[in-house]
């Protein structure tokens, strides 16, 4: 069978890979009398009258809330809330597996942006966090922002995760290389939620105090669908001006293929198949490709080397060189929680990535990141992000 075969068969034969145990037994009057009436009006009463006491008498102190309204699930688009579950419910393993947090799988039947906003917000008080996962752009950059003041971290895992993780496999590749992340000249393919946040983070936008410890690339040239994200376009969304604050600084208009020419750096984060050897041809010597769409990348390693690529990391768990969030997020919100953090800072999103590039202490061209797997990652990464959340 296929793995996507046996997947069917393990989702038909669990009927959902997630459930809820007791962390103790109910077997005594006692017992219920303690868990429930009359003896939990105590701990009612010390949250109502210190609410800081719900971290010390609840659940919600290890517990996030994987929100999504469906409209952009993996590879597969818009395809609802009841499709996006089998994912969610994954997420939700990898939490628990890889930083003993738990966390529920809320999929929302609606792609309002207000009602999305509101219905977090009314959620909030069950959950130390929110891992807003899958929602489409450009509505998931609005809903990310105005829930940064609701007194729990709220992160958009294809947003900052995805450039997380990027960062960190950028780190040791440049290493590798013998190039100067300042000197890079980067061309990022999609300009949707993960494309954006990757160009942000590589161009150190929004890190205000922490901006020194950031190292911006020389230049990112962001491409879509149409071609360069160029000041020539008439045909530009509201975040794909902003984008042209920090990005293009030479305004290079016209292909793909035209930003490659003299690129240190392909990512991609958009579709399967679109180069070809002679584009990589066209790039600097030395090129470093994270050819990242899924199920198929924007171009296969053998073809990538075969045009003189020095590295290549893709999205794919059977391929060398995996560039995925799970090395990220777990840990992140790990150290969030433990640090009692209100949301996640740009310091922390920094300490996450030099955490994540760092614990691969003798990288290679094959790998220059940590195995998805690895358990020790996530652990490495929360100490990060909790010291750099001051905790």
């Amino acid at each position: 069978m296929s793995i996507y075969d046996e997947s069917m068969q393990l989702h038909k034969t669990l009927r959902g890979k997630i459930t809820v145990r007791n962390k103790m037994d109910v077997r005594t009057a006692e017992d219920l009398s303690k868990v429930y009436s009359p003896g939990v009006a105590a701990p009612c009463e010390a949250i109502a009258a210190d609410p800081e006491q719900v971290y010390t008498y609840t659940m919600k102190g290890n517990c996030v809330a994987i929100v999504t309204d469906g409209s952009a699930v993996l590879g597969l688009g818009n395809i609802g809330p009841l499709a996006a579950l089998p994912v969610m419910e994954g997420k939700a393993m990898l939490f628990k597996k890889f930083a003993d947090i738990d966390a529920f799988p809320i999929c929302l039947d609606t792609q309002d942006t207000e009602a999305i906003i509101n219905t977090v917000k009314y959620l909030a008080p069950t959950f130390g966090g929110v891992n807003l996962e899958d929602i489409a752009a450009p509505h998931c950059f609005e809903i990310e922002r105005r829930l940064q003041d609701i007194g729990i971290p709220v992160f958009h895992d294809d947003q900052d995760g995805t450039a997380i993780v990027v960062l960190a496999g950028l780190i040791n590749a440049a290493k590798l290389v013998g190039k100067s992340l300042f000197q890079l000249k980067v061309v990022v393919n999609g300009a949707g939620a993960a494309g954006t946040a990757i160009t942000r983070l590589l161009r150190c936008q929004g890190f205000g105090d922490a901006k020194e410890a950031c190292v911006s690339v020389k230049d990112v040239i962001a491409c879509d669908s149409k071609g360069i994200v160029s000041k020539d376009r008439t045909d530009l969304n509201e975040e794909k001006i902003q984008l042209l604050d920090y990005t293009n600084t030479n305004n290079v208009s016209g292909t793909l293929q035209d930003a490659l020419k003299d690129a240190d750096v392909f990512i991609g984060v958009s579709k399967g198949n679109l180069l070809t050897a002679d584009d990589i041809r066209l790039m600097a010597k030395d090129a470093i490709i994270f050819a990242l769409a899924n199920p198929t990348p924007e171009i296969m390693p053998e073809e990538a080397y075969k045009g003189g690529a020095a590295i290549v990391g893709t999205g794919r768990s059977d391929l060398p060189n995996q560039i995925n969030n799970v090395l990220g997020f777990p840990g992140i919100f790990r150290g969030a929680l433990d640090a009692r953090a209100t949301s996640i800072s740009p310091a922390m999103k920094l300490a996450a990535a030099h955490a994540i590039a760092d614990h691969l202490r003798n990288p290679t061209r094959e790998q220059i990141i940590p195995a998805t797997l690895d358990p020790a990652v996530a652990h490495h990464v929360a100490e990060a992000v909790r010291a750099a959340a001051g905790r």
